[in-house]
Parts: C-alpha cells; structure tokens; sequence
C-alpha cells in the first residue's frame, strides 16, 4: 500500500522539481521508505514519478519506482495483486527475468507481454502508472471498484497525477479554484462524484478506467463495466457451494502478508463472514477491531463481541461519542482533501487510528451490500415505482401534506425511524426512479438546492440535476432487471465514491492498509450473474450469502437486518452540539457567500423543534464549511 505521485512533461527538467513537493504531501500512505525517479530525455521530453512505500509485501526488494531488464519501462504502484504468483509463473515461462519477489514487478513485465490489456488480468485492488519510454506514453488504471484512488490535472501543457488531491495541490501550477458543480451534487449525494472533484482544475480517474498521455493528448477508457448476464443457472445447493468456494479463497489469498494482520469487525454478516473465515484458515487467534457508540441503538457492539467470542479472537473495541465530533471534523479536510458528508467517517478515523497501533493490515466486509443487495432501499424500490404510478392528488398533494405533519426521531438509526420512511415514501413520485440512492438517501433535493443557493450562485451554474448523473449509469448498465441495474449504478458510483474514498483514506491517513475480499473481482461477477431472487426478496437481502454461510454463523447474526454503521449526529445536533452547529454554520464563510442564511436558520431551528430530523444535512454543511475555511480561507 502506498502513494504514487508523478509528472509527464516536454518542458525539460525543470518541470519536474515539484514531484518532490508532491511525494512528500502524502508521507503517511507510505513512512517505511520515499523515491523519485526522473527520465527525460535530450529534447525535454520525459517523466518524473514519485511513491510512499508502505511495506506489506517483499520488504527487501519491493522499493519502487522500479524497472525491467532495459531500464525502458518504470511504475510507480498503490495496491495489492493476489493473483500475482500465477501471473509471475506464466510470464517467466515467456522469458521474463525477475529481480524482486514484488507484485509491483509483475505488473510491469505484463505491460511488457500485454499492453494495456494487461489490467484485464490482475486479480486485485490498485492503482499504477507506467512510464513507457520507447512509446513517451504514460499508461494508468485504476481497480474495477476504485478501492484505489487516482487524481490527475494539467500544470500548463504538463500531465500531473497522485493518490490524493494533496499531492495534487503540492504543485506550484494547479488549477484550485472552487469547483461549484461538484458542491452542488455533493449535497445531494454526499460526495463528490467522479470524474470530478471540488477544485477546478483537479479530475479523478473513475473506476474501472485507464488513462493514457501521449504527445499532449490525455484519453481515458472504460475497461471494465459490471455484467449482470447470463445469469447464473443450476440448484441453490450448488450455488451456495460455489459462492462459499470463492469467498473463501478471496479472504485465503489476503492473508498473504509480511506484516501483523487483522480484521475490522462491525457485527454485521459480512464482516462477521470475513472474520470466521480468517479463525478457519488462518493460524492463530484472529486480531479483531470494532468501534461502537454509547447510543446502544445505533452500536453493533454486542454483536461484534459475540461473533469475537465464537471465533476466539483476539479482540478490541473502541468508543466514539458526541464529543469526538467536533475534535475530529476539523481533520476531516486534511483526511479527504474535499467535503464528504458520510458522518461514519468520524468512527472510521477513530478505527484506524487505534487499529493501527497493533497491526498493519486489516480486512474488512466493505461491498458486500453492493455486491449481494443488501440495503433494505433495494426492497422498497419496488413498493415505490408502484405507489408513483398512483393519482398524483395522492402521492404529490395528500400524502405528502399528512408526513409533513410527523415528527421524526433522531435517536434511533435511519432502518427504524419509520416517520422518515413514510416521508420518503411520499417524495418517491417527485423523484427519477433509476436514482435509487436519491430517493431514499438524499441529503438535499433539487427543490432544497434551489432554496438554499443565493440567485447569484446558481446564475452561474446551469448544473443538471444529480438525478441524471445516476440515471446515465442506470441507463448504460449491462442488465436486465431493476434491482441488477441499481446495483450497477452503486457499484459505479456510491461505492467508489463515498464507501471506499472512505475506507482508503481514514486507513491511510494512518498508514494502515485494508482488504476487502467481497469485492474481490471473482466474487463480484459471481455474484452480479445470480439470480433476482438470490439477492432479496420483500422481507430479506442477501438471501443467498446468509445461506451459504449460516452454519458458521450464530442464527441472530444472520438473520439480523441491515442496521448500517453511521453515527447518532442528529442526536447530538439537537442537543449538547447544537449550539456550536448554529455558531459554525451562521458564521461560515461558504454559507455567507453561496447560501441564504435564512434557509439554514430555518434547517437548525426544525430539527431542534424535533419536527424533521436534519442531521445529516447539517452535517453535511458543516463538512462543506470546514473544508472551504481549509482550503479557500487559511
């Protein structure tokens, strides 16, 4: 695990002095060693690549930037590749001599052997550049799922790419200016969609993408796209054999490390599944992590210690409470480099933070919800694409009027709080039906949108709805079905860009390195090819893994329902943080200058009548004020 960094240019070696600067902005991807290598060439022409090692894997030969026989192609690597052994044996059957016992150096002699095909054949999470000198072409990919991230920009006519936008902003050149399409769909979405970022000039690279710059010319191709056809046929008994092979050996080869390994357990199935398939195979007690809230409805601590106590590990629980809030979301800047309004980011800083300072690697159950449809939205969606087909009197006048009179807890999770359901619900007819994650999970709607921004800003805009962005994917996926289709619009979409921006770098941002073996890519295109019916039904999800893994599991685990890992903000946003949430809000500098005051007085002032819970969107305004101060105001 590490950070990459680098620049192409044809201005000479001038250009490039910043990948220093660059390198060292992101020393906590990788404290256990730092390189640059530059290549140019008499007319100017050339690249500089930087990294940050984190030693997992090879920690004697595997420093990087790091070459072939000739010394004509270099890379620079973030990531993990499981299948690199095979791949390792196959390429030297073809005549390619290794120097290194590193997954790094099998990637560069597949370029050698493939081409740019070669991503079609790694087994694993990544994002890499290679520098091609006989071509002057720099060639990037990014992982399937984007477990891995990938920043780019131009610097003049100069090509700049790194792990993080950090990196980016090291470089003297780049473009900061504020990006206002990108806050206007973050506070609906609560990230920043890909390829997009908050600051002008800055673009990520999409999962499942490769990118190449040859001669000024910046092309960016999809490679991979989740198929949902044909689908799998045969008897469940076999299915669920299949699917307990492959989830197997996708925790198996994670535990391949030269380094103290654990696992993040949540309590919830997948984690837990992880967890007792790292006791079996492993040979010791498993290290166990969880983080849990004093709010008992909203922690999943008892069933963490329950499944800790089954499998004998190893285990640690961490607390976060109220007050970790605002000590920690001033750091959240510095963490994610742009605003993301996920409030679990808070517990999963806490979990890395202490995580780290007993084991280098840690799995985790992440894409399991994405991967076998999990979330309970999933079984709602078709409840509501029949209700919008009801007389619009009814679910855009009547219904709505009714909810709006209901008060909604915050002291419950979102799964329980059924006032906020049934108000969902009666937004569900105004909404795009193929914008899953809009309907049941947005922060602020158009209509909010529209209220909050002062005129002047959306003058300047002319945004499409977020809905669209959403829809494009649901349109374009390779599926038959509804559900299938939604899961492909959160595999392109939420997934990369809230759930494992994330995971990567709360974990890095304490040089800890993190595996999730459900989205491995053997798992994912078994389970996108099951069948509807495998996945959920009115009452259940994940019909098929909780099946498949029921007899390791103690039945109130499996059974359990979807319960979701966030943190009781509109709890505490309407009581002993509701105050410093006025102040910060109604002081802020982005709020006074893009936003109606008055909108977010009416915001705070509803959710401490206890009318509407808008904890999140208060959280999501106080993510977005924190970042603007950092970045545009200090």
């Amino acid at each position: 695990m590490c950070g990459i960094c680098g620049i192409v240019t044809d201005r000479g070696p001038k250009a490039l002095a910043p990948v220093y600067a660059m390198r060292d902005a992101m020393a906590h991807r990788g404290p256990d060693g730092s390189s640059v290598v530059e290549r140019i060439d008499v007319r100017g022409t050339g690249a500089a690549l930087g990294h940050r090692r984190l030693a997992v894997i090879d920690l004697v030969t595997g420093d990087q930037p790091m070459t072939n026989e000739d010394r004509s192609i270099w890379i620079v690597f973030n990531g993990e590749i499981y299948n690199f052994q095979e791949l390792r044996q196959d390429l030297e059957r073809c005549g390619h001599r290794f120097t290194s016992t590193s997954d790094t150096e099998t990637i560069l002699h597949l370029y050698e052997q493939e081409g740019v095909d070669c991503v079609h054949k790694l087994r694993g999470m990544f994002a890499f550049a290679i520098w091609d000198e006989r071509e002057k072409r720099l060639f990037a990919a990014r992982d399937p799922f984007g477990k891995k991230p990938f920043h780019y920009a131009l610097a003049h006519s100069d090509f700049v790419f790194s792990s993080e936008i950090k990196g980016l902003l090291a470089h003297p050149d780049i473009d900061r200016r504020l990006n206002l399409e990108a806050i206007y769909h973050y506070l609906s979405l609560q990230y920043v969609p890909d390829d997009m970022s908050a600051f002008a000039g800055v673009r990520k690279l999409p999962a499942g993408c490769r990118l190449m710059v040859q001669s000024n010319t910046v092309t960016v191709e999809q490679y991979y796209n989740p198929s949902f056809e044909p689908k799998l046929t045969g008897k469940q008994d076999a299915l669920i054999e299949q699917l307990r092979e492959v989830i197997t050996d996708a925790v198996g080869v994670r535990l391949v490390s030269d380094v103290p390994l654990g696992a993040h357990l949540s309590g919830g199935i997948d984690s837990s599944i992880v967890t007792a398939l790292m006791a079996e195979l492993g040979s010791g007690p498993v290290r166990t992590f969880s983080i849990g809230f004093r709010e008992e409805r909203f922690s999943e601590l008892d069933r963490a210690r329950h499944i800790a106590n089954r499998f004998g590990t190893d285990h640690r629980e961490f607390i976060v409470d109220r007050q970790d809030l605002f000590s920690r979301i001033d750091h959240l800047p510095r963490v994610f480099d742009e605003p993301l309004a996920d409030p679990s980011a808070i517990a999963c800083l806490v979990l890395a933070e202490e995580t780290r300072r007993h084991v280098t690697v840690a799995l985790n159950g992440d894409g399991g919800d994405e991967m076998f449809a999990g979330y309970q939205r999933y079984r709602l969606d078709p409840w509501a694409n029949i209700y919008t087909k009801m007389p619009r009197w009814l679910t855009q006048r009547l219904v709505p009027w009714l909810v709006s009179r209901l008060p909604e807890r915050a002291d419950v999770p979102i799964e329980q709080n059924y006032s906020a359901g049934l108000k969902r619900l009666a937004q569900a007819a105004a909404g795009d039906r193929r914008a899953s994650l809009l309907r049941w999970g947005s922060y602020f709607s158009e209509t909010d949108k529209l209220r909050l921004f002062q005129s002047e800003a959306l003058q300047q805009t002319g945004f499409p709805p977020t809905s669209t962005l959403l829809s494009d994917l649901f349109d374009a996926a390779e599926a038959s079905t509804f559900l299938d289709k939604t899961l492909a619009v959160d595999q392109r979409s939420y997934l990369p860009g809230d759930l494992l921006v994330k995971s990567d770098r709360t974990a890095m941002a304490h040089s800890l390195e993190g595996r999730s073996p459900l989205l491995d890519i053997r798992v994912a295109e078994f389970a996108s090819r099951l069948p509807v019916q495998y996945k959920t039904t009115r009452f259940a999800g994940k019909i098929l893994l909780r099946k498949a893994f029921a007899h390791l599991l103690p039945k109130h685990i499996v059974n359990a329902g979807k319960q979701g890992f966030g943190l009781p903000v509109g709890l505490w946003l309407r009581t002993s943080l509701y105050a410093e949430t006025k102040n910060r809000l109604l002081d802020g500098t982005f709020s006074r200058q893009f936003f109606h005051t008055s909108e977010i007085e009416r915001l705070l002032e509803e959710h401490k009548s206890g009318l509407v819970d808008h904890g999140k969107r208060l959280y999501a305004l106080l993510c977005l004020e924190m970042w603007y101060n950092t970045y545009f105001e200090s």
